[in-house]
């Protein structure tokens, strides 16, 4: 004849054990080897004698000044405001590049490219700003001469903003862009290519240099 086992009989919760708690509230919890787990303390928040998770749950910790002002002037600014302030910042790149006018302005003038006033190499975005200009004069071979991977990434650029402005301020619902990880990955192998090409001092690359 044997004993009902005592409490020191009971298993002990060993590491990598996996407790479980059944919608209605009893015990449960299976060990590494299929053994019943027992005993657990009100709630079904674990063993008896464990620490317990407090009724309410553990409070979120609470944002400081900055963030409560910003989510708060996010609450508070209509719709369209997102939208309104890209549009100002894409204004005034576009203002930079017109009154600026990078094209008869001299390489070593401010604000210029470390890079390029250092070493004498063409960085990745070398010739940007220039491109720019050519395509707001509509000079699309120029614009592409100086860099031909912006204005071919543009168009896209420029309906992903449109999309999700238009969504953003008056609810348009534009076909939707799909743009894998692949896509911009291969994008982004074909810009560091180009970006080694155009500094290459063998023709045809020295036609690349700006």
């Amino acid at each position: 004849m044997t004993s009902a086992p005592g409490p020191v009989d009971q298993p002990q919760p060993a590491s990598g054990v996996v407790h479980t708690v059944p919608a209605d509230g009893t015990a449960g919890g299976y060990g590494p080897g299929g053994s019943a787990l027992g005993g657990y303390g009100p709630g079904g928040a674990g063993p008896e004698g464990w620490p317990t998770t407090p009724p309410g749950g553990y409070a979120a910790p609470e944002p400081d000044r900055l963030t409560r002002f910003v989510l708060r002037l996010y609450d508070r600014s209509p719709r369209w405001a997102v939208p309104l302030a890209a549009v100002g910042c894409v204004a005034i790149g576009m203002s930079y590049a017109l009154l600026s006018n990078p094209t008869h302005a001299d390489p070593d003038a401010s604000p210029t490219c470390l890079l390029k006033l250092t070493t004498g190499l063409d960085c990745p975005g070398c010739g940007g700003t220039r491109a720019l200009w050519y395509v707001l004069h509509a000079d699309l071979p120029a614009a592409a001469r100086h860099h031909f991977l912006f204005v071919f990434a543009l168009p896209f650029l420029a309906y992903l903003f449109v999309a999700w402005a238009g969504n953003q301020a008056f609810g348009w619902r534009l076909p939707e862009l799909r743009i894998s990880s692949k896509v911009i990955g291969g994008f982004l192998g074909v810009w560091l290519a180009f970006s080694v090409l155009r500094n290459l001092p063998w023709a045809p690359f020295t036609s690349l240099y700006v």
